[in-house]
């Protein structure tokens, strides 16, 4: 792939968990978040991305997530749980992308707050319509989904080097 080969980060964010008396790291989904978690993988098929790549935190609410929005897909992509995506900083999370093979046109992340709504943020340059107003003036709720393009190497993403096409919360 060249450096103009037109790339994509799908962000998503866990859908919404429950707080029962257990570490953060093993809190399960909500009932909320099991009714939505499918409507983001169902927003996704639509879109006709189909992510070349998954990586997921380990975190049990996002790994139930991805399971649920993976099953609304025509195929899962290759998955990979990266530890890194706990609790990462929007440093952590462009080192992430910047060490994503070339090979990847399409990359999903599958994460938590604040860092997903940061990531998005930040790379989106540009974006269409008001979706970067909508997706800012939300928050960035359990379950939303952005997709961010841009065109190059993962090597070279950093601050503002996307344009925000399309961004999906369960409750617009």
């Amino acid at each position: 792939m060249s450096d103009a080969t037109p790339r994509r980060i799908v962000l998503l964010r866990h859908a919404k968990a429950d707080w029962p008396s257990v570490p953060d790291l093993e809190r399960p989904l909500a009932d909320r978040g099991r009714h939505d978690a499918p409507g983001a993988g169902r927003w996704l098929a639509g879109t006709g991305i189909v992510p070349d790549l998954a990586l997921c935190s380990p975190a049990v609410r996002t790994r139930e997530t991805w399971k649920l929005a993976a099953h609304e897909l025509p195929r899962r992509p290759r998955t990979v749980y990266e530890e890194r995506l706990y609790e990462a900083t929007l440093g952590d999370l462009l080192a992430l992308l910047n060490e994503t093979p070339d090979e990847v046109a399409d990359l999903l992340l599958v994460g938590h707050n604040p860092g997903m709504h940061a990531l998005a943020d930040a790379l989106s340059g540009k974006a269409e319509g008001d979706l970067l107003s909508r997706m800012n003036r939300g928050g960035f709720p359990t379950s939303s989904v952005a997709v961010v393009t841009f065109s190059g190497s993962w090597k070279t993403v950093e601050h503002g080097v996307g344009t925000l096409t399309a961004y999906w919360a369960p409750h617009d």
